[in-house]
């Protein structure tokens, strides 16, 4: 599946609006989903578990708060949420795990009934991250990893990320990113031929494993990505690198007043 970003969001080949793109995304993970969390393991070397567990340490302090209400948006099948949940205290707030794509969100849902014995425990909400059935102002932190990049509006994503989030929460926003240097063009060979190639063997599916390197390569780099988040309100904003630049977290707080 090509992509190519129009404004500021993901737009699939053949979305004509952010609608349709919305869709066709929804509609490429709902697809994945029995696989999804075999082929992230196996595509990454495992990696990808250390950057939940990296990002998820950055935010221990707002997580053993028990009384914090938070938000893992575009949570797929729920690694990023187990990530925070193991630094939930037993009896705290629940972690809301919110996806609009069914299909993962289910799958998702079964680790949080496995780990609530031990640890926080965490709600799955069907729900689409631009348009959050959460109140202004309601919320002390939100996470989201590798799925910000698929959204259809960048700019509203950020928005509606500021509207639900209280004076002071904080934002964390975990992506890939494209290294530079020698590194980086080995990693490109790897990411744009053989990934998708793995992707294909494992998946029986040629356009998901398409869209992965391509929606990387259209999303907003760093300096570009912390200017939006300024510009929709966020202050503090940084990013910082993983694992040799091939992902990265965003990290924001939200401005102290009402007002963008």
């Amino acid at each position: 599946m090509a992509m190519e970003t129009i404004g500021q969001g993901a737009m699939p080949e053949g979305a004509a609006d952010e609608r349709s793109a919305a869709a066709a995304v929804q509609a490429m993970f709902n697809s994945i989903a029995p696989r999804y969390d075999l082929l992230n393991h196996l595509l990454s070397w495992n990696i990808d578990r250390f950057w939940w567990w990296r990002m998820a340490r950055r935010f221990r302090g707002v997580l053993a708060n028990p009384d914090a209400a938070i938000l893992d948006v575009c949570c797929g099948t729920g690694d990023m949420t187990m990530a925070l949940l193991r630094h939930r205290p037993v009896g705290a707030r629940p972690i809301l795990a919110a996806d609009f794509a069914r299909e993962m969100l289910t799958r998702g849902a079964r680790k949080f009934e496995k780990l609530s014995t031990h640890h926080g425990i965490a709600v799955a909400l069907e729900a689409d991250a631009l348009h959050l059935p959460l109140r202004s102002q309601s919320l002390d932190l939100i996470s989201t990893a590798f799925g910000f990049r698929n959204l259809a509006n960048y700019r509203d994503g950020l928005a509606e990320f500021h509207r639900v989030l209280k004076p002071g929460a904080q934002l964390g926003i975990l992506d890939f990113s494209e290294p530079d240097g020698a590194f980086g063009k080995l990693y490109q060979v790897y990411f744009r031929r053989v990934l998708p190639a793995l992707g294909r063997f494992f998946c029986g599916k040629d356009g998901p494993y398409n869209y992965l390197p391509t929606s990387v390569s259209k999303f907003p780099p760093p300096t570009e990505m912390l200017q939006m988040m300024r510009e929709a309100g966020f202050i503090e904003t940084r990013w910082t690198p993983y694992t040799f630049g091939v992902a990265g977290v965003f990290t924001g707080v939200r401005n102290g007043t009402g007002q963008l």
